[in-house]
């Protein structure tokens, strides 16, 4: 192969691509530990001044576009030439107008190659940001195996990751694949695209495993229910814990998210998706994900007026005896205990902030000191 179509050097430093390619292999269904960082150009990177983004927010990637429009200009430059060529400007990281527009003024099968070997080849984060834009601008459904293995250093490169596939026939699937495999940040921006696709093939994966717990679920659960239609499948309850599950997260993040996403008070099916998961939760076995998920609600239906859980007083109320009653079950209380007892830090903090107003019976020492 050569060095246009792209060749990594003996002793040369580890790419990228293959460090995520190696943590990928060792869990090929789990997100890579801790976001795949350090990244192997993390020593460098760490002892170099990094350019800021310039104040004046519209002209980031000018100079990014300026490298690659000379770069272009000369029709024997290789793909390697451009390995350190942005170290000394401010890459973004999000799809750019700017490096957009110099992909489509240079010759899109050039663009593409010299893409494809940046994202492939390249040892420095900037030079692999520049590659996967330039193949978000120009990159065809071929490009997606490279672009999803690349997705999984995630908090990196899953803004333009998920933008390429926002562009992509079968890039539905390929978001989807790697939805699974990313957390943190890098899921707010998988799922968003998905939402912004509104396919119908994503519905089930949206309505089930979109939300992982993360606290940045916050900035896309409500638009997680309202495009996959939550109140249209509260039907499948019935049958399926794992939506109970997942419609419990969604109903959490929603309870206190307030400039992150869409709240439970301006959720026009909050009251009936509220009153189906209470009706669902307590006829299935305790854990402690569902008893903190409750407690959660059950706070928020205690504590704040009707209208920020987008119900009526009387749903408010019902809400609030239904879950309080399965909380205080003696098997659910032992479940928190339990964990309580293995300091899940969910159920310490439940047990050191929110116990107290609701009485609840799984930590009675510590709601008796908090009250005295």
């Amino acid at each position: 192969m050569s060095e246009t179509t792209g060749t990594g050097l003996p002793g040369s430093p580890t790419s990228l691509f293959d460090h995520a390619l190696q943590l990928h292999q060792l869990a090929p269904g789990e997100p890579l530990p801790r976001d795949g960082e350090p990244y192997p150009d993390d020593e460098l990177h760490r002892h170099r001044r990094s350019p800021k983004a310039p104040e004046d927010r519209p002209s980031a990637g000018k100079d990014v576009a300026l490298v690659l429009d000379t770069h272009f200009a000369k029709v024997s430059a290789l793909p390697s030439e451009l390995a350190d060529a942005f170290h000394d400007v401010y890459v973004p990281i999000h799809q750019n107008r700017h490096i957009a527009a110099a992909a489509e003024r240079a010759g899109r099968d050039r663009v593409r190659q010299t893409g494809r070997w940046l994202v492939r080849y390249g040892t420095d984060r900037c030079a692999v940001t520049v590659g996967l834009a330039l193949l978000a601008a120009v990159g065809t459904a071929e490009d997606i195996p490279l672009i999803r293995t690349i997705g999984l250093l995630s908090n990196r490169f899953g803004p333009l990751a998920a933008h390429a596939f926002e562009q992509q026939t079968g890039g539905v699937e390929a978001l989807l694949w790697l939805a699974e495999r990313v957390t943190g940040w890098g899921r707010v921006y998988v799922v968003d695209a998905l939402c912004r696709l509104n396919n119908p093939i994503a519905r089930p994966w949206l309505l089930r495993r979109a939300c992982d717990g993360d606290f940045l679920n916050a900035y896309f659960a409500g638009s997680v229910a309202t495009v996959a239609k939550l109140h249209e499948a509260l039907a499948d309850l019935d049958t399926d814990s794992e939506m109970v599950d997942h419609v419990g997260r969604l109903l959490h993040q929603m309870c206190d998210c307030g400039g992150m996403g869409l709240t439970l008070a301006d959720y026009p099916h909050s009251g009936a998706v509220l009153e189906a998961h209470a009706r669902h939760v307590g006829l299935l076995s305790p854990t402690i994900e569902r008893y903190f998920t409750i407690a959660v609600l059950a706070q928020h239906l205690t504590t704040e007026p009707p209208e920020a859980a987008g119900c009526t007083a009387a749903q408010q109320e019902a809400l609030r005896a239904t879950y309080l009653e399965v909380l205080d079950r003696e098997e659910w209380a032992q479940a928190a205990r339990a964990g309580l007892a293995t300091d899940d830090n969910r159920m310490r903090w439940l047990a050191d902030h929110r116990a107290p107003p609701l009485r609840l019976r799984a930590f009675p020492d510590r709601g008796s000191n908090a009250e005295e």
